[in-house]
């Protein structure tokens, strides 16, 4: 029969997509470097694209710092790794001009002061860029697997649902009536809107309307494009090739936020291939804190004494874990659990990197 370790081993060498989501804190970023590299030293061709503005990934890995384009981490291994960090603005830039009909209007949307702002500051850019840099090299590069660190939970299900999002913003009539050629923004602007945005300009000022409006012109005629790579985007995180790796800690609050993410996948008709749940207290085997605390009482002031009374902490712990676990490890099933001790070690490099992941692959 396999192990939890086992099923994770499995996905590793068959996915080519491995997405790991949770809340903050719980050690996601740790968890996706670590599955990334273990993919690396089983001979695979790996990379994995953070998302988080917390840098973490770079120092686990030894870099100095991550960008845009993947960097190759050297290592006495079979395979190779890999590590990016998402560039929101230059991602977009790229992804401008792959849709533009011609260079000059790539150049007039990349010197939009409107097109500028959105880029790197309008809400939801960050998680669709992210999902477009997914797709990117999942199209355009021959790495075997790509491991996602996604966002803390709630902005994680902003990362799924932004190609979708992006599609039905392309298809409202309101953007219709701004890009259409032939009833397009001039005939908008000066009889239905005209007021309305004489209103908007007094807010932001009339600078602002008019770099938007000059947007929306220079755009018109890429939308296809963009809806064509979103309707794409959305049913690579839904196939066969694309597993959801659940991470959490025993905590009540960060359950809470992985029961949350699950329902929502399972509303989304995605599957949890695993779950991973970081720093568990070990179990003590058999036994009763009750009963551990009376016999602490009897022998008060000796070393059993306090031997039973720690005893007795670390078994309401252990117990705590599970219960608040109980409701989240039903909800996924059949995805193996993988509960991963308090290590006695903080993963700060390569080589404690790669001990964690022995840790999680080698979970019962």
């Amino acid at each position: 029969m396999s192990t939890a370790g086992d099923q994770v081993r499995e996905l590793l060498a068959t996915r080519r997509v491995v997405i790991c989501a949770g809340s903050g804190g719980v050690g996601k970023t740790t968890t996706a470097a670590a599955l990334t590299l273990a993919a690396a030293r089983a001979g695979r061709r790996a990379v994995v694209v953070t998302i988080d503005p917390a840098r973490r990934l770079a120092d686990a890995l030894g870099l100095e710092g991550l960008t845009n384009a993947p960097s190759r981490i050297d290592g006495d291994w079979p395979g190779e790794l890999w590590a990016l960090m998402l560039d929101t603005e230059s991602t977009f830039n790229g992804l401008v001009a792959k849709y533009a009909g011609s260079a000059e209007q790539a150049e007039k949307i990349l010197a939009n002061r409107f097109y500028r702002n959105i880029a790197g500051a309008l809400s939801g850019t960050q998680e669709y860029m992210a999902s477009e840099k997914l797709f990117e090299l999942y199209e355009e590069t021959d790495y075997d697997l790509i491991v996602v660190d996604t966002p803390p939970t709630r902005n994680a299900l902003d990362f799924l649902e932004a190609p979708n999002r992006l599609a039905r913003f392309l298809d409202h009539r309101l953007y219709r009536m701004i890009t259409a050629p032939t009833r397009g923004i001039v005939k908008a602007v000066n009889v239905a809107a005209q007021g309305f945005l004489r209103s908007v300009g007094k807010v932001v000022g009339g600078e602002v309307i008019a770099d938007a409006i000059a947007f929306f012109v220079a755009f018109e005629g890429m939308d296809e494009g963009f809806k064509e790579r979103a309707r794409r985007v959305e049913q690579l995180l839904a196939s066969d090739e694309t597993a959801f790796v659940l991470v959490a800690a025993p905590h009540a609050d960060t359950v809470t936020e992985a029961i949350y993410f699950a329902s929502k996948l399972i509303d989304n008709h995605l599957a949890i291939e695993a779950l991973v749940v970081n720093r568990m207290h070990p179990d003590p085997g058999p036994g009763n804190p009750l009963a551990d605390r009376r016999r602490a009482e009897t022998f008060a002031g000796t070393p059993l004494g306090s031997h039973y009374e720690a005893l007795a902490d670390l078994r309401t712990l252990v117990q705590g874990e599970a219960e608040h676990l109980r409701e989240l490890t039903e909800q996924v099933q059949p995805a193996p659990v993988c509960r991963i001790p308090l290590l006695p070690f903080d993963v700060c490099d390569l080589a404690t990197l790669t001990r964690f992941g022995d840790t999680l692959l080698a979970a019962p």
